[in-house]
């Protein structure tokens, strides 16, 4: 997992001025290039240009992406990204849907060309822990992992594999980003295989 491409979904809007989301970017960013990883960005509240991001994909063996959840998933200009960039990539990314009308046994959802690449979702929420875990409170303790299934289905559709989500909770009611930074540092030398000396 030498080649890391870290995709920033944070974005100023309304009372939202995506800090957080900006702090833990870049904390990934200098923390993976001193341990020796070559690592490619993308501001995808800037802009980016397909054919450049469908390239990013082929080189990456790990996509990171950085997000806040927005309305219980990823914000709009996420999905757009991956809707844009997932079709341009539509030969090179992925094949086709793995069915074919000759073939009744090929599953759906088998035909991307990712295979051996990983994934990994970096989330902040302004819930707390409780509202994921608790069965009796909003997300039914079902986890932030299943909040984000069609966001990893439509990974998983490109052939690549998930990584351990990291993400923060109350970040707007309670934040503690010195703490959420230095756990972040923590999980990415665990899911890296990386030694470190905090």
């Amino acid at each position: 997992m030498k080649n890391v491409l870290l995709l920033n979904g944070g974005k100023h809007f309304a009372h939202s001025e995506g800090r957080y989301n900006a702090t833990l970017h870049q904390t990934a960013v200098a923390f993976l290039d001193r341990a020796g990883l070559d690592v490619k960005t993308t501001e995808i509240d800037q802009g980016y240009v397909l054919s450049e991001e469908v390239a990013k994909f082929l080189w990456a063996d790990v996509i990171i992406y950085q997000m806040p959840g927005w309305w219980m998933g990823a914000p709009w200009i996420v999905k757009r990204y991956l809707d844009e960039v997932f079709t341009e990539g539509h030969g090179s990314l992925y094949a086709n849907d793995g069915r074919t009308r000759s073939d009744a046994s090929q599953k759906y959802g088998s035909g991307g060309l990712l295979q051996g690449k990983r994934y990994m979702i970096s989330a902040t929420w302004n819930a707390p822990q409780q509202a994921f875990d608790d069965p009796t409170d909003f997300f039914e303790g079902k986890g932030v992992d299943a909040v984000y299934f069609p966001f990893h289905k439509a990974n998983e559709f490109l052939g690549l594999t998930g990584l351990p989500t990291f993400f923060c909770v109350d970040v707007m009611k309670r934040p503690a980003i010195e703490a959420d930074v230095a756990r972040y540092e923590r999980h990415l030398a665990e899911v890296f295989g990386l030694v470190t000396d905090r």
